[in-house]
Order: C-alpha cells, then sequence, then structure tokens
C-alpha cells in the first residue's frame, strides 16, 4: 500500500475532490489539507442565488463540513489556516493558524497547490468604501445580504459584465433592487462574440437593468452625510454618477500564485502556475490545479485563465492519481460554460470568432435560429445557434448558443463533439433522442451541421452580419424574401423585398450583374432564395443568421 505523505493547499473544487480522490486511491496515504477559510467545500458556484433568495439557507451551499469530511476520509483537515511558505528542497510546508497565530511544519512526498484565484480590485479611488462587496465565499455572500437588509438598499451597482455581473444583476433584481452594469468592454459576458452578447442585452434591457457599456469607473465618491445614498457614487469615465446603495465587484478574478512564486515554481506570462499535461509545476513533487493555474486552450493550444469549476474538479482528480504514481494527462480546457439570465440561457465551449480572428486561424462561421423542439408541439422557443469550424476540414472549433429552453444539453453535445474532434459531417450525421416536446427529427445539432456542410460542399456562400455595413449597394442587392408583413419587425437599411414565393416570377426585377446578398427572419428561406437564383446564373449569397442575427448585433443603447 501507498503511504506516501500528501498534503494540499486550499480545498472547494480542485482540492477537495483530489482529496477525495486520493483516499479512495490509497488508504494507507498521510493526506493532509489546509484551507484559510472556514470552509473547505462550499459551492462557490451557487453564491448569487442565495442572495437572490432562490437558494433559502447558506447552509444549503455548504456541501461538507470539515468535521464529517474528515471523519469519512481520515484526512487531516485544518480550516482557517494559511500556508505561509514551502520549503521544497526540505519538502515542508510552513502554516499559520489564523486564530491562534500558532505555526506549525509539515512535510509532504507530494504536495498539491489549489489556492484559487481573488477577485480583482484596481486601484480605483474609494473601491474599499463600505457597502462595496467582491463574492468569492460564504461569508462574503452572507454580507452582502446583510448589508441590503440592514440599510434597506435600493439601488445596485455591479462592475463587470462576467458570469459573476450577470448572475448578480439578475438575483439583486430578483431581491427588488434597481440595478447598473457598469462594463469597460463593447459587451456582457465576453466569453462569447459581440452579435451573441446582443441577445442578452436585450434580456437586461427588458428586465430593467440599465447597462453602461465601453465604459468604466473613475472613482467612488464616499456619501456625504446628507445624501440618501447608502454606499458610494459611482463616477463613470463617460461622466455619469450611479447612487448606489450597494456596490458589487464582478471586475474578474486573479490567480492566488504568489505563494508558488515565491517558492520559486514557474508562473506562466498570465499570472497563473505553469503546469505540464501531468498538472506537475516545475517541481517534480508539486502539481497545482484550479482557478491559480494556466492551461492549454483545448482548440487553440494557447495558454489561458480559465477559472471554472468543471475543470478543476476533474484536474483534482488526475492530480491525485498522479501523485500516488499514475500517469494521467489533462488534455486541456475548452473553456464550456453555461448562463441564466432572466429569460434566457447562454452557453459556450471552445473558441470564440475573435480568438479565431486574432489567432490567424481559419474558420467558417454559422449562425441560425431553429426551435427548441418541434414546432407544432407547444411550447417551442427560438435557439440563436452559432457554430465555428475549419474551412477545408470541416472540424468544429467551438460553439454559442442563446434562447430560453434546450440551450444546455446541445451545448453539451456539441462540447462532446469538440472533445472529441468530430467534424460538422458528424454533427450533420449525430443520432439524437427525438420526441416532439424535446427536439425535432432534425436536432438543431444536426442542422447545424448540415448548414455547415452546405458551405463546405459549395451549394452555399454566406455573409456574416458585421459585414452588411460594408456592402456597396452600388454593386450589391440587399434582397428581403420574407413576406411584406413581416417588415414591421424591422428591416435591413437599403434593402429591397420579394417574397420567396414571388421570387421565381420575378426574376426579370433583378440585375444580373450585381451581387446578391439574400435573407429572410432566420435565414432559411433565404438559402432557398439563393438556390433558386444560382440555378438560374445569379451570384447569391447567404446573410447568416439573417435578419434575427443582424438586428441582435445592431441594437445599440
Amino acid at each position: 500500500m501507498n503511504s506516501k505523505k500528501i498534503v494540499i493547499i486550499g480545498g472547494v473544487a480542485g482540492g477537495a475532490s483530489a482529496a477525495a480522490r486520493a483516499r479512495r486511491i490509497s488508504e494507507s496515504a498521510e493526506i493532509t489539507l489546509f484551507e484559510r477559510g472556514p470552509h473547505v467545500s462550499f459551492a462557490n458556484c451557487g453564491l448569487p442565488y442565495f442572495i437572490g433568495g432562490e437558494i433559502a439557507k447558506s447552509e444549503s451551499l455548504l456541501l461538507e463540513s470539515p468535521e464529517v469530511l474528515s471523519k469519512r476520509l481520515h484526512i487531516n483537515i485544518n480550516i482557517l489556516t494559511e500556508v505561509i511558505s514551502i520549503d521544497r528542497e526540505a519538502r515542508t510546508v510552513t502554516a499559520r493558524d489564523r486564530l491562534t497565530g500558532g505555526i506549525t511544519h509539515t512535510p509532504y512526498d507530494a504536495l498539491l497547490l489549489s489556492p484559487g484565484a481573488k477577485p480583482v480590485k484596481p486601484p480605483i479611488p474609494g473601491i474599499n468604501l463600505p457597502g462595496h462587496f467582491t463574492l468569492r465565499n460564504v461569508p462574503e455572500t452572507i454580507a452582502v445580504s446583510e448589508w441590503i437588509d440592514t440599510y434597506s438598499a435600493k439601488r445596485a451597482v455591479v462592475v463587470g459584465g462576467g458570469y459573476i455581473g450577470l448572475e448578480m444583476a439578475e438575483q439583486l433584481v430578483r431581491r427588488g433592487l434597481n440595478v447598473t452594469i457598469v462594463e469597460a468592454a463593447p459587451q456582457v459576458m465576453g466569453v462569447v462574440d459581440y452579435e451573441m452578447a446582443g441577445y442578452l442585452h436585450r434580456s437586461l434591457l427588458a428586465h430593467g437593468v440599465a447597462v453602461h457599456l465601453n465604459d468604466s469607473v473613475v472613482c467612488f465618491e464616499e456619501p456625504d452625510q446628507t445624501s440618501d445614498v447608502m454606499a458610494s457614487v459611482v463616477v463613470l469615465k463617460s461622466g455619469d454618477r450611479l447612487p448606489a446603495d450597494v456596490v458589487v465587484l464582478g471586475i474578474g478574478v486573479r490567480p492566488e500564485s504568489s505563494l508558488a512564486k515565491e517558492a520559486g515554481l514557474e508562473i506562466g506570462s498570465l499570472g497563473g502556475i505553469r503546469v505540464d499535461s501531468h498538472l506537475r509545476t516545475s517541481d517534480p513533487h508539486i502539481w497545482a490545479v484550479g482557478d491559480a493555474i494556466e492551461v492549454k486552450n483545448g482548440v487553440t493550444g494557447e495558454w489561458q485563465l480559465i477559472p471554472l469549476a468543471g475543470p478543476a474538479n476533474r484536474q483534482g482528480r488526475i492530480a491525485a492519481d498522479n501523485m500516488l504514481g499514475a500517469n494521467r494527462t489533462y488534455s486541456g480546457t475548452l473553456g464550456t460554460g453555461i448562463l441564466r439570465l432572466f429569460d434566457l440561457t447562454v452557453a459556450c465551449t471552445g473558441a470564440t470568432e475573435r480568438s479565431l480572428l486574432r489567432l490567424g486561424i481559419p474558420h467558417e462561421t454559422v449562425h441560425l435560429h431553429p426551435n427548441s423542439h418541434a414546432g407544432y408541439y407547444p411550447g417551442a422557443k427560438a435557439l440563436a445557434i452559432k457554430i465555428l469550424f475549419k474551412a477545408v476540414t470541416g472540424e468544429l472549433l467551438g460553439a454559442q448558443i442563446v434562447g430560453q429552453d434546450g440551450v444546455d444539453k446541445r451545448i453539451d453535445v456539441l462540447a462532446a463533439a469538440l472533445r472529441a474532434g468530430l467534424t460538422v459531417h458528424d454533427v450533420a450525421d449525430m443520432e439524437l433522442a427525438y420526441a416532439p416536446p424535446f427536439g425535432s427529427a432534425k436536432d438543431p445539432v444536426n442542422i447545424a451541421g448540415m448548414i455547415a456542410e452546405n458551405i463546405l460542399d459549395g451549394y452555399i456562400d454566406t455573409v456574416q452580419w458585421h459585414e452588411i455595413a460594408g456592402l456597396d449597394l452600388e454593386k450589391t442587392i440587399l434582397l428581403d424574401v420574407r413576406q411584406p408583413g413581416e417588415l414591421e419587425e424591422g428591416k435591413i437599411p437599403g434593402s429591397v423585398n420579394i417574397p420567396l414565393s414571388e421570387l421565381r416570377d420575378r426574376l426579370s426585377d433583378i440585375p444580373r450583374d450585381k451581387q446578391i446578398v439574400a435573407y429572410c427572419r432566420s435565414g432559411q428561406r433565404s438559402y432557398s432564395a439563393c438556390r433558386i437564383l444560382m440555378q438560374h446564373g445569379f451570384d447569391c449569397k447567404n446573410l447568416s443568421g439573417a435578419f434575427l442575427t443582424w438586428s441582435a448585433a445592431s441594437d445599440s443603447f
């Protein structure tokens, strides 16, 4: 039996899962876990939902108490204890009890670093005023809720429009507050492309959330005694002044890599601990997992920081095996994620188009808007799907989905396809479960693959939403093939309407010396229009995603 001394620094997703796995693999291993906070295993992804009241009790966020975990797994768990140094030569860690100040020295044969990440707090004047919060653990979450109750907060400013910022905005609205989001980028949810974020912008506005994009905080002014402001006046670069009774900082997170750096371990260019494919650091006796490490992007191969719980859990399992003598590898992170925002769900996996363009990776893009299940069965909702794939081989590169129903299962299918290295041909041919309440005979995933196949096979060429503004309408006909009544929904400026049902009879109305870009509402009818026109000798391209995608991207604040 293996009697290795294993020391783990940090609990939650990576550290706690590694400790549990190590015990299951080796009954004789001496396992010691240090956690500087009061909880070793808690649901950090559930924190916003306690503030909004969807999770009624803070105790529900605690997955396992230190006492239960210690007894069940026979692990020496030290909470409220911070490791302050690592002696790599002696293979010991020095820890300080945060309550008593007592110092201990613990030897190790294998050391795992799982310190996580800390919220970003830029040196903005006033950022540490009372009523300003980050959201990292259960005590911080309780503090936000208690502040709102104590001061009867009515106005909230959320700084940052990523996962935490959007979840907090939703939950604060649920709590009854008037909410404003401030985001320095041109869009919220930077892990998806701009046009996909457009649906989220609409949802935020529809639910009364004020959104300030392309704007940043200059300072937080302390309220004077005559003011009814409880936290601060948030002053923006644009000059806007936002009174706030509570401020939530969701600007992002930074790897907790200082301990590793002080120990002389290699740190990557992004500030995370650098590990190899076995999750081993530059020291052969030390491994690292979770939000603190840099990982290889599973599509582009570049180093990235991807602080997600799913990868951290899997990394903890792999690292535990390797510390006990296995030779398992971690194949990289796809960044698969999902978020609910009021009535919408947004999910993504793999590369964004923005990253592919930055890296110069050739690709094709498809947008589509199929129903979540059979259209004739009640309750079908439109999905907005974007897939990215290699231009020649059809190998899948990434996917993004926004919708009200069925988003989760489609992104999981596409994430599995991406991990398996499948092509759009494989996606088109997938055999997926079908019954009218759940899907369609041609599932939205299949349809995405089929549209991509049409491009690769030369049946259609496409124009993307962002290319519309650059079209020369002296040389191009922008052809709207919707029925006249649909134009009340809006139209692309400069377009000409010839309904698909009339197209064959009106071919003489269309100049043959101009390129045609066709669109309908979702792209299906305009594809049919292009096939008609192309077979009659016209040069025709389809607007990918058609009016729905163009309008989502074109809405402005």
